[in-house]
């Protein structure tokens, strides 16, 4: 009997879970590597089971999707035909090119403590690795009770906790309004919501957001629920500074005018104890580039069946470019059904995920929308002083980068890098590498990294020499 082709799927968000099932209905051995303990990803993120969340379902919408999803998952397993290998935090894949040993093995290390390596071999791989949030500073923003905006938002789906009473949610990107919503819902005093983004724009992509009533109706039921908890929003403002001595206690906003810039005199202390910020979100192309996959600016670069330039790896979802949870479903669907027949030797049928295309090329639009309504101000970079700290690991300041620029004559964020050490700390530049790029006047460009997370040297050393070599 002729073994199944294998599959390992790395990431279990709305992208990987759709390529799972996908690929395992037509006969493909999956193995689906997550760093977390449940499947879900960050969208679906799903309460610790010792809490008990009687309904966790009201923390989330699209509730149905995913009990959809979770039900292939599980059905797919019960048959042996997917393993979930949960709490599996890949640092690695690379390929083999080995005569009779050729695929691919995605090096990991296995539960909270990072330590214990893991070793999983496949014929072919499929990243769903997601995108992670941009934050870009201020004065203030490192003060205790600032979080990301998702970091709030799973902070509340994974722990059910809030980080305080009063918050301000502010930055641009649809995310803010669900992460105002569910704070509000949970029981959270929410200020204001305070949108930089200028409602023009909207008008100058009336057609593609039209194309999708849906996501209207969504951004309704929010709204509508903004104004039933009173919550204030604030539209074309900007967070101009946080205050506070031991924590958060209070944030100064500001109306934008048409170029982006702060308007004089129309700051406005409002006290908080929580400040939930964010700005859109990154692709995560660790994984990508150290397989060599081109990337589309900072994106991986995927054909018509989501395959990549590499043979043998496709990308769905985030990786490929933000655009939300139906774009990566749709994505990794595709992904999993070329996936299965590339596998099996033989060339996919298109018709056979026709509407997963279709829906793919309207969500394209409809992000590509979003993405240039919710560009941070054009002068966000004005308001960062010389002593606000841009890289929080290796505690950088505005003024060192702009002395490196002005004074160093760098002209790009490697230079920046190595005469500031702004991005040579834990986060490897994902946190301040958009900071530092806008505050020196460069590219943000990708900074291939070896690794996608920092490796005990122990493991290092004998990689691929690991017993527990899960095939």
């Amino acid at each position: 009997m002729t073994e199944r082709p294998s599959l390992a799927v790395i990431g279990a968000g709305p992208a990987g879970l759709a390529a799972t099932v996908a690929a395992a209905a037509l006969g493909v051995r999956v193995t689906l590597l997550d760093s977390a303990a449940e499947a879900g990803g960050q969208f679906y993120r799903q309460p610790a089971s010792a809490l008990r969340a009687g309904r966790p379902q009201a923390l989330h919408h699209q509730w149905r999707t995913w009990e959809g999803l979770r039900g292939g998952l599980d059905a797919q397993v019960a048959a042996g035909t997917v393993r979930h290998l949960a709490d599996h935090h890949v640092w690695l894949v690379e390929r083999r090119t080995s005569p009779g040993a050729e695929g691919f093995t995605a090096h990991a290390l296995l539960g909270p403590g990072q330590e214990e390596p893991v070793e999983v071999r496949a014929d072919a791989v499929l990243l769903a690795t997601g995108g992670y949030e941009k934050v870009l500073p201020f004065p203030g923003w490192t003060l205790p009770g600032v979080v990301a905006a998702g970091g709030a938002q799973a902070m509340l789906k994974g722990a059910l906790a809030v980080s305080g009473r009063t918050a301000v949610v502010a930055g641009t990107g649809p995310l803010l309004l669900p992460v105002a919503t569910v704070l509000a819902a949970a029981g959270v005093r929410v200020a204001a919501l305070v949108e930089s983004a200028d409602p023009k724009a909207f008008v100058r992509h009336s057609r593609a957001l039209a194309a999708q009533p849906g996501k209207a109706a969504e951004g309704a039921r929010y709204a509508a629920g903004l104004l039933r908890h009173r919550v204030r929003s604030l539209v074309h403002h900007t967070v101009v500074e946080a205050h506070g001595t031991e924590r958060l206690e209070a944030v100064t906003v500001a109306a934008l005018d048409s170029t982006g810039r702060v308007r004089p005199g129309t700051g406005r202390r409002i006290p908080c104890d929580t400040l939930a910020v964010g700005h859109g979100m990154l692709p995560h192309t660790d994984l990508a580039e150290t397989l060599g996959c081109r990337l589309d600016g900072l994106k991986v670069l995927v054909d018509e069946e989501q395959r990549t330039d590499v043979p043998g790896v496709w990308a769905a979802g985030e990786t490929t470019g933000i655009g939300g949870a139906a774009l990566s479903l749709a994505e990794g669907h595709i992904a999993g059904r070329s996936a299965a027949a590339r596998l099996h030797g033989t060339a996919p049928d298109p018709r056979a995920w026709t509407a997963a295309a279709k829906s793919r090329a309207r969500l394209r639009e409809f992000a590509a929308a979003l993405d240039d309504v919710y560009a941070p101000p054009a002068h966000w970079a004005d308001q960062v002083t010389d002593d606000t700290v841009v890289c929080r690991c290796e505690e950088v300041t505005g003024g060192a980068v702009r002395e490196a620029v002005t004074e160093l004559g760098a002209g790009d964020l490697r230079t920046v890098k190595l005469l500031t050490r702004a991005g040579m700390g834990w986060c490897q530049g994902r946190v301040c590498g958009p900071a530092v790029a806008g505050l020196a006047g460069c590219a943000l460009t990708p900074s291939r990294r070896p690794f996608a997370l920092p490796v005990p040297l122990g493991v290092l050393a004998h990689a691929g020499e690991s017993e527990n070599d899960d095939q």
